[in-house]
């Protein structure tokens, strides 16, 4: 099995929470791959510089000088200081970005319309990634030899440009990929002898991988301010629903939006949850 887990910002910018879950995240077995953000860091830093964050539906506005801003604090300290706690807990991490070994490429999104704005929108420096730009057979060479990938939100577009992507968007991409990816023929660990019938079919092997986000809350809530009021399931009609009544709203939505993607795209398993609650069983799981 290979576990993909996601963490976001409002963990990253907390000292406290993030040593817990990187405590966690090292003690959990087997492959698994970190992929974080850091937009509530970023965000402070843009003000503290005297810029004016633009979100739309959650996601980030990245002209020139905002593209510096991100690319300083998701690839810089946010990346190496989550690199350095997993060390310290006997986790061989390798911090990267997307363009670190080609792993991961990206398209600059065109302006698009937003329905809610009822308007168009030129996010800038924003790039969309799908599992088809995600370098599988790189980032499981490193998981063949015991090191965790730490990826954060800054990608490539292998013309030299970097570009922002939303980090929800690449946890769920990466999911699929390695989700998909064909690590080994049956033939590979067949006897090869002339009158082998067992091994006539030469099928792929491949990993069953889950999807786990993990932020500041206990799950998807239907009421925002009960923290108490967790869902335990979603399906695509209640996601519908939730939207419709204005209870899943900005982030939530490409979180949500990923997640389907990836359980009809081969990913087993997709659940968001608390920080803390990494290694048990709570959580909203998505059906």
């Amino acid at each position: 099995m290979i576990q993909v887990v996601k963490i976001g910002g409002n963990v990253v910018d907390n000292p406290t929470l993030l040593k817990e879950f990187v405590k966690d995240f090292a003690a959990m077995p087997g492959m698994k791959v970190l992929i974080h953000g850091g937009g509530v860091m970023a965000s402070k830093m843009q003000k503290d510089m005297g810029m004016v964050p633009v979100m739309v539906e959650g996601r980030r506005v990245t002209d020139e000088e905002t593209l510096k801003v991100v690319t300083m604090v998701y690839a810089g300290w946010c990346n190496k200081n989550i690199t350095a706690l997993l060390q310290a807990e006997g986790c061989n991490a390798i911090g990267l970005t997307g363009a670190d070994g080609n792993a991961i490429t990206a398209c600059k999104r065109p302006p698009v319309h937003v329905e809610s704005l009822g308007t168009e929108v030129d996010y800038g420096y924003v790039g969309d990634v799908t599992a088809d730009s995600v370098n599988a057979a790189f980032i499981y060479s490193l998981l063949e030899k015991g090191i965790v990938p730490v990826f954060n939100a800054i990608n490539h577009d292998g013309e030299g440009n970097l570009l922002n992507t939303n980090a929800d968007t690449i946890a769920s991409s990466v999911a699929i990929a390695l989700a998909n990816y064909q690590y080994r023929s049956k033939k590979d660990v067949c006897c090869r002898c002339e009158e082998c019938t067992h091994c006539s079919d030469d099928g792929r092997l491949t990993h069953e991988t889950d999807l786990v986000f993990c932020f500041e809350k206990d799950g998807v809530l239907y009421d925002k301010d009960d923290d108490s009021s967790v869902i335990p399931e979603i399906g695509r009609e209640k996601f519908a629903q939730l939207k419709a009544e204005g209870r899943v709203a900005d982030g939530m939505i490409p979180k949500l939006t990923n997640s389907f993607k990836a359980i009809d795209s081969g990913v087993a398993k997709v659940i968001i949850k608390h920080a803390r609650n990494l290694l048990n069983t709570t959580g909203t799981t998505l059906v």
